[in-house]
C-alpha cells in the first residue's frame, strides 16, 4: 500500500473548540502564499505522521484563498486521525496535505438546493451555503444535532449573510423544532437538489425518505464520513484472484485480506487514503468478474453496474477472478 505524497505544507494558525468534542482548525500556507482554489463540498487529505492520512471537508467559503477551515469531531472509536488533531496538533504545527479534491460537488444549475446536515456533516454544507449565497441561488440549510452543546459553528451561522436560511434541530429539543422530513421534502420546489452529509444512519434515513417522496436519484447527493461499521465487521469470504490487465499477472487475495493488502504484498502499490471505502481514492475499473461491494462511496446504480470498485474494502465471491484495470 502506498500513501499519496503531500502537495501542500500548511501551518495551523488557529485552533478552537466550537462545540462539545468538535474542534475548528484554520490552516494557512507556511510561506504565506495563496492556497489552491476549491469548489464547495471539497476535502483535503491531512498527513498526520506515522503513515496516517485522513480526509476532512473544507468548511470555509470557496472565495477565501488565504486559509482552509476544518471542523473535526473527536470520534469515540477514532482510528487515529481525530484523536491526533484533538490531542496532539497545536497552533504553529505544520501539516502536509493534498490539494483539494471534490466528490460531493454542487449542481449550480439547480433551481433550489436543500442542504441537510447531521452532526459534523455540516462542514461541507457550510461551504455549499457560502457558494450558493455568492451565486444568489435559492437554498436552505437544516442542521440536525443531538443538542445545542453539540452544534458547531453556531456563531458563524448567526453572523452569516444567509442566517435566515438556517434551521437548527436538536434531538433533545421541543417536538416543534425537530426536523419534519416528509413535510420538508414535499414542500421543496420542483427540480430541487438535495445534499446530505453526516452519520450513515442519518444519510440513509434522508435518502429513503426522499425516494419515498418521489425524488429521483439524480437529484440526491450524499457524502459519508465513515464506512458502515457493521459491513466492515462482516467476515471476509473465501479467497479469490485478481488479474492485472496491464500485465496479466494474477494475485491471490486470501480470506481476511483486502485486495490492496494482497497487491501490496506482491509489490504492487495502489494509492489509498481512508481504507474504509469512503473517499474514492483507490477507485478502480473492473473489466471482468463480479465485485462484492462493501463501500459507502458508490451509488446503488454504480454498484449494480459492476464496472468499478473500491479495492480497499470490496471483494469478490470465493473462487472467482476479477480483471482489474491496473
Amino acid at each position: 500500500m502506498s500513501l499519496p505524497e503531500p502537495e501542500l505544507r500548511l501551518r495551523v494558525t488557529a485552533r478552537q473548540m466550537v462545540a462539545q468534542d468538535i474542534c475548528r482548525l484554520e490552516l494557512r500556507d507556511v510561506d504565506g502564499r495563496e492556497l489552491p482554489a476549491f469548489s464547495a463540498g471539497a476535502h483535503i487529505e491531512l498527513h498526520l505522521g506515522a503513515g496516517l492520512v485522513r480526509q476532512y471537508s473544507l468548511a470555509g467559503s470557496p472565495a477565501e484563498r488565504s486559509c482552509y477551515e476544518l471542523g473535526v469531531l473527536l470520534e469515540p472509536a477514532s482510528r487515529g486521525g481525530s484523536a491526533a488533531l484533538h490531542r496532539q496538533v497545536r497552533e504553529g504545527d505544520i501539516l502536509g496535505a493534498s490539494a483539494p479534491r471534490n466528490h460531493f460537488g454542487l449542481d449550480r444549475d439547480a433551481p433550489y438546493s436543500l442542504l441537510l446536515a447531521g452532526g459534523i456533516g455540516v462542514t461541507p454544507l457550510l461551504s455549499m451555503a457560502e457558494q450558493l449565497h455568492l451565486d444568489a441561488r435559492e437554498f436552505a440549510l437544516h442542521y440536525c444535532t443531538r443538542s445545542a452543546a453539540r452544534t458547531a459553528f453556531v456563531e458563524r451561522l448567526r453572523r452569516s449573510a444567509w442566517a435566515g436560511r438556517v434551521h437548527l434541530h436538536h434531538d433533545d429539543g421541543a417536538a416543534a423544532q425537530r426536523l419534519d422530513l416528509p413535510a420538508l421534502l414535499q414542500g421543496a420546489p420542483a427540480g430541487a437538489h438535495l445534499y446530505v452529509c453526516g452519520p450513515r444512519g442519518f444519510i440513509d434515513w434522508v435518502l429513503q425518505g426522499a425516494r419515498a417522496a418521489g425524488w429521483h436519484d439524480a437529484r440526491l447527493h450524499r457524502e459519508y464520513f465513515a464506512a458502515d461499521a457493521q459491513g466492515l465487521a462482516e467476515p471476509a469470504e473465501a479467497a479469490f484472484d485478481v488479474e492485472l490487465a496491464s500485465s496479466a499477472r494474477v494475485v491471490r487475495v486470501a480470506a481476511g485480506q483486502t485486495i490492496v493488502q494482497a497487491l501490496g504484498e506482491a509489490g504492487i502499490d495502489l494509492p489509498t487514503s481512508c481504507e474504509q471505502g469512503v473517499c474514492g481514492t483507490c477507485l478502480t475499473r473492473v473489466l471482468a468478474g463480479t465485485p462484492l461491494h462493501r463501500d459507502s462511496y458508490l451509488t446503488d446504480e454504480e454498484r449494480a453496474a459492476g464496472d468499478q470498485m473500491l479495492p480497499c474494502c470490496s471483494r469478490a465471491p470465493g473462487g472467482t477472478r476479477l480483471l482489474l484495470d491496473l
